[in-house]
């Protein structure tokens, strides 16, 4: 049903009382998490985020290596909110969780950046890219040659490095044999909604629409929704790396995560094309929000998805701790610069409504990370222009 229309008082006043259960239960379930991740979690991250930069140094390629630096070094906050995710996974097994979701994220945002680059051939490009996913989720077997006729190729080894990375940890957890055929097909996906979607300024929309009208969600939801859903399903699979740790969890449990995560993926997609908005408008970028009808058309959209991705969390197992992972997602991108401009208060009001008090402690933590990420990076400033040799250099990964 649509925001709006048919929905009654009684109808709001039940989810309403429904969703003071719901927003409880989830923000203990943010707080426990925000607890475990900085002792038991943050230092990890670092500790492979490190890892990957050195080894991104070592790149003999200096386009990509530019490629992987900056985008280890300006998208690390991506890589720190997934493994909250690792949160889920009990302490004797955390390692391997986070060793497979910082490898992961580091793994899409590189090649978010190349398939983004200009190719004569950007399907056979992006999907010889995009099979580092099947590599990271199979049980073993070599690793594929990703570069083909790719105008650059020598990675120093560095993206079959992180689909090893991503193959040890998930398979270190007791529930890979059930969980990782579920998260290679969202991965599959994943890569091919994104090789289609930056495909768009060669080949143009047709491609990408046409593609994603043949997945099985096109009667629940439009065809842009199922593929920006499917792009962003990186989170999708952090979820499925969590549901690895857990030894009870079933082949079905996983089927059910991969569902239920994609109308959040497909929302936090859009988002991003918002808060983006102005920047694509100005170098010509791939922007979903093309696809809508106008404003209220985008706004009753946003506000249904908000409204689907609660729902299908709420039907999980640790449903609370899932619909945390839904208002954390969300309130990513509206705590993000930009998110406070007349346009995208008004088009992301619908969502807020939805989310209701789910979103207020999401929204708080988030203000303290961008606070503390603001802070570090003005003093990785202060040191770049340190004089060499001067003390107390903040290294570019912490």
């Amino acid at each position: 049903m649509t925001p709006g229309n048919g929905v009654t008082h009684y109808d709001r006043m039940v989810r309403q009382e429904r969703g003071r259960g719901t927003s409880a239960g989830a923000t203990v379930a943010l707080v426990r998490a925000n607890a475990r991740f900085w002792p038991t979690v943050f230092p990890d991250v670092r500790r492979e985020l490190r890892r990957w930069d050195r080894q991104a140094q070592a790149i003999p390629d200096d386009v990509l290596r530019a490629q992987a630096l900056t985008k280890l070094r300006h998208e690390r906050f991506n890589t720190e909110v997934a493994a909250t995710l690792a949160t889920l996974v009990s302490p004797v097994r955390r390692h391997h969780a986070v060793e497979a979701i910082v490898a992961l994220e580091v793994m899409y945002d590189y090649l978010d950046g190349l398939t983004e680059q200009p190719s004569p051939n950007p399907l056979d490009d992006g999907r010889r890219l995009y099979r580092a996913f099947a590599d990271a989720t199979a049980p073993t077997g070599p690793f594929a040659d990703y570069y083909g006729r790719h105008p650059r190729r020598d990675d120093g080894g560095y993206l079959a490095a992180l689909a090893a990375a991503c193959r040890h940890g998930l398979w270190s957890l007791p529930a890979a044999p059930v969980v990782a055929p579920v998260a290679g097909a969202v991965l599959a996906r994943c890569g091919e909604a994104q090789t289609r979607t930056h495909a768009v300024a060669r080949l143009g929309p047709g491609q990408l629409q046409a593609w994603a009208q043949t997945q099985p969600e096109i009667c629940a939801l439009r065809w842009p929704e199922v593929a920006a859903g499917a792009a962003a399903s990186v989170l999708a699979g952090h979820a499925l790396i969590a549901l690895a740790g857990d030894p009870a969890a079933t082949g079905a449990d996983a089927e059910r995560v991969a569902d239920a995560y994609l109308t959040t993926c497909a929302l936090t997609t859009l988002l991003d094309s918002l808060i983006d908005a102005e920047a694509d408008a100005v170098t010509g970028g791939h922007a979903y929000l093309a696809y809508y009808d106008d404003d209220v058309d985008l706004a009753e959209r946003l506000g249904l998805l908000a409204r689907e991705a609660v729902a299908a969390a709420a039907e999980l197992p640790r449903a609370a701790h899932h619909l945390a992972t839904v208002a954390g997602a969300a309130a990513f991108y509206l705590s993000a610069p930009g998110a406070d401009s007349e346009r995208a208060a008004r088009l992301t009001a619908p969502v807020v409504d939805e989310l209701g008090s789910l979103l207020d402690s999401a929204l708080a933590i988030f203000a303290v990370w961008r606070g503390a990420k603001r802070r570090h990076e003005r003093r990785a400033r202060r040191a770049r222009h340190a004089p060499k040799g001067a003390a107390g250099i903040v290294p570019a990964l912490g």
